[in-house]
This record gives C-alpha cells, sequence and structure tokens, in this order.
C-alpha cells in the first residue's frame, strides 16, 4: 500500500445534501472532518433535541436512502456566514444563513415545498455545537477505495459514480476491495493517523445516481451477490490530527 494516495476529499456541510470538494482539510484527533453533517433537515416533528444532541437514525432526517430528489440539488455552504444556498442546474432556488433562524426559515420553507412528497411533517434545519449527523454515532471519516468502485462497475456492468457512496476520502493505489480488511488497524493520510472501526454497510442511498437523482442500480443487491455481503468502504476515527491534502499518502 505504499503507493496507494489521497485521490479526492469532500464534505457534506447538510445531511443529505451535495458535497463540497476540498483540497486540502486540517483533522483533529477525534473529531470528524470539519463542517461535515454539521447541520441536518429533520423530517417533519422528531426526536432531535438541540439541547442535548444524541445519535439519531438517518430516516429521522431528510436523506438519499428514502428522498432521491435531494440528488437532484447543488448547494454550496459559505463557512464564514454558514449561508447554504440551493439550486437545481445552475439556477438558485433557496438562500439562508443557518444559524439565523430567518436563514433556517427560508430553507425550511423551499425544502417543503420541493420535497413535500416526502415529508412526514414540516422539515427543520437542526443543529447542535460539536454535533455530527453522520449515520454513526462515532464522529469519523468515511473512506471508500476506487479501485473497489471499479471492480463493482465491471462486475455490473454499468459505471457506477464514486460520491453515490457519499464519503470523505478516496483512495487510489490499492487492491480491489483491500479496505474492507483494514478493521482494527492504524493507517495514515499524509501526517494524519486514525484506526479504522467498522466497515460500512451500505443502504439504499447508493442505489441513487448522484447527477440525476434517479435509482438506477441497486448497488446493495449488487455487493451481495458479488461479495455475500453489502459492505463497501470503511469508517476511521482520527487518532493524531494533522493537515490532510489531495495526492497524501495513504499506508496502513
Amino acid at each position: 500500500m505504499a503507493d496507494a494516495t489521497i485521490a479526492t476529499l469532500y464534505r457534506y456541510p447538510v445531511k443529505g445534501l451535495s458535497p463540497e470538494r476540498l483540497a486540502q482539510v486540517a483533522l483533529t484527533a477525534g473529531e470528524a472532518m470539519p463542517f461535515d453533517r454539521m447541520y441536518a433537515v429533520e423530517n417533519g416533528p422528531g426526536a432531535f433535541d438541540q439541547a442535548a444532541p444524541r445519535h439519531l437514525p438517518k430516516v429521522t432526517f431528510l436523506c438519499l436512502m428514502r428522498d432521491e430528489g435531494l440528488a437532484q440539488l447543488t448547494t454550496t455552504f459559505d463557512t464564514q456566514t454558514h449561508r447554504l444556498t440551493i439550486a437545481r442546474e445552475g439556477a438558485a432556488l433557496a438562500e439562508g444563513a443557518l444559524q439565523t433562524s430567518e436563514g433556517r426559515g427560508a430553507i425550511e420553507a423551499f425544502l417543503a415545498r420541493e420535497m413535500a412528497s416526502s415529508l412526514r411533517g414540516r422539515p427543520r434545519v437542526v443543529f447542535a455545537p460539536g454535533h455530527s449527523f453522520s449515520d454513526v454515532k462515532e464522529k469519523c471519516l468515511h473512506i471508500i477505495n476506487l479501485a473497489s468502485v471499479r471492480a463493482l462497475e465491471q462486475a455490473i456492468g454499468r459505471e457506477i459514480a464514486p460520491l453515490r457512496f457519499r464519503a470523505n476520502v478516496l483512495i487510489n493505489g490499492l487492491a480491489p476491495w483491500a479496505e474492507l480488511d483494514l478493521a482494527g488497524r492504524e493507517i495514515s493520510l499524509g501526517a494524519v493517523r486514525a484506526t479504522v472501526f467498522q466497515r460500512t454497510v451500505r443502504c439504499a442511498a447508493t442505489e441513487v445516481n448522484p447527477a440525476t437523482g434517479a435509482r438506477d442500480a441497486d448497488v446493495p443487491d449488487a455487493l451481495q451477490r458479488l461479495l455475500g455481503h453489502r459492505d463497501f468502504g470503511v469508517y476511521a476515527m482520527v487518532t493524531a490530527g494533522g493537515v490532510v491534502r489531495e495526492g497524501d499518502g495513504f499506508a496502513s
């Protein structure tokens, strides 16, 4: 694995919405990638308590597993003002600063109209300092192996965009499926150290084409037929922080 490198870095400021590519990012031990899944949109009245945040199932929130229409929206997020802009095909549709009630209200009103068929009640933008709305309770990085993406493409006979898997770190130079053997092992991402603690079990979110919003590939079923399980990618907790850049080495 000495020749493996970090191909791309992504964060998802709002759970279920589009990613932002980063050339570099400073990581801190015990923390998720800064601004990753910092916000979420509660799907109707829910159990999230901003004063006492806790991990909740992804279906508590708008998410691609059930709400594939989200993939048709492109978002930009300003880390200074926390202003979120939502667009489709280059045309801005809504914007608001998520740290203000007026800004959250503007985003909520748009999503109430846009996602009406998916909602169990009025959507609510939620946030709690230091909380990450990851699919797992740990604050972590989500890592996928691009060689595994290519192997899956070959097996099912169609192109699979890596962004279907909504990972933070995409790796080049590993053998296909090598990442599945990393559980319990320490890895390095440039100067950063992390420990892989869990494989990622794939859900229906990976059926959704991130470019079109269409459910056009049954990835979980394909993995089950190919590998005998639905694991694809791994979660890792940062143990020694630092700056990681695209092109940095990856090793285990």
